[in-house]
C-alpha cells in the first residue's frame, strides 16, 4: 500500500493537535494518509497505553485516515539511534509516502525535538538503498519521501507554509476530544496537567485562528522545512479560490 502522506507523532495526540486538519483536508480532496505513533504516550500522568490506544483508534476513525500503527518506543527515553531509525525506514518504505509530516523541530516536551531529528534522519537514510530493511522476508526498496515537513506544537514556531483548514475546523477538535482522559474532563477523577486545563484547548483554536488570519482564512496549520521550497510558476503560490 502507498500512501500520500504519512505523520508521524512521538505520542497519540500529537498529530490530531497540531496537523489533524491539514490531514482532513488532504483526505476529503482524495489523498490518502496514515499515521505513525512511534510511543504509547504511557508515561502521562493520566489515563494508560490501553486508553490511549481506545482513544488514538477513536479519533482516527473520525479523521478517516488509511493506517494507524504504533511503532511502541519507550516514552519519554526513546532516542534517536540505528534501532529507531531502522524502524522508521522500513515503515517508510512499506508505505512509500510523497510527503511526511513530523513533530516539531524544539518544543516544550523533549520528545518532540527528538522525534522530529528521528524521523527526519531516517527520511534521508530509507533513500539509501545500501541499508537493508525486511518485510515478509522480502528485501524492501529504498525510497525517499518528496519532502519533510515539521508542524508546529505548543511552542511558537514561525512556519514556512500556513495550510487553510476552515473547512475542517469542527472536525478537528472532535477528533482532538477523542481523547477523553488527556484534555480537560470534569466527570473524570485523574491529577490536573498543563494541557487538563480548561484552557488548553481554547489555545489550539487561538493559534489556528492567527495562522488563518494571516493567510485571510477563518483557521489555519503551520508547518516548517528545513529544505528550501521552490515552484515551477509563481501561479502556484496562488489560491485556486482567490
Amino acid at each position: 500500500m502507498e500512501l500520500d502522506i504519512l505523520a508521524f507523532g512521538a505520542h497519540p495526540d500529537d498529530i490530531e493537535l497540531s496537523c489533524a486538519g491539514t490531514l482532513l483536508t488532504e483526505i476529503n480532496s482524495g489523498k490518502t494518509v496514515g499515521i505513525i505513533d512511534l510511543t504509547q504516550g504511557e508515561m502521562g500522568t493520566r489515563g494508560s497505553a490501553a486508553i490511549r490506544h481506545t482513544e488514538a483508534q477513536n479519533a482516527s476513525k473520525v479523521m478517516g485516515v488509511t493506517i494507524r500503527e504504533n511503532l511502541a518506543m519507550e516514552d519519554g527515553f526513546f532516542e534517536n539511534n540505528k534501532a529507531n531509525q531502522l524502524k522508521i525506514i522500513a515503515i517508510i518504505r512499506k508505505y512509500k509516502p510523497a510527503i511526511i509530516l513530523c513533530n516539531a523541530p524544539e518544543d516544550r516536551h523533549p520528545d518532540h525535538g527528538k522525534g522530529a531529528n528521528l524521523v527526519a534522519d531516517a527520511c534521508f537514510l530509507s533513500g539509501l538503498r545500501k541499508i537493508e530493511t525486511w518485510e515478509n522476508n522480502t528485501l524492501q526498496e529504498a525510497w525517499r519521501p518528496k519532502q519533510v515537513l515539521h508542524y508546529v506544537q505548543d511552542r511558537y514556531l514561525t512556519p514556512n507554509i500556513v495550510v487553510d483548514i476552515s473547512a475542517v475546523h469542527d472536525q478537528k477538535i472532535e477528533a482532538i476530544k477523542c481523547y477523553t482522559t488527556q484534555f480537560h474532563n470534569p466527570n473524570l477523577d485523574e491529577p490536573e496537567t498543563y494541557i487538563s486545563t480548561p484552557n488548553f484547548l481554547d489555545g489550539v483554536v487561538y493559534r489556528s485562528k492567527m495562522y488563518g488570519k494571516m493567510i485571510g482564512v477563518a483557521y489555519a496549520e503551520g508547518f516548517i522545512s528545513k529544505k528550501m521550497i521552490g515552484v515551477s510558476s509563481l501561479f502556484n503560490l496562488i489560491n485556486k479560490d482567490t
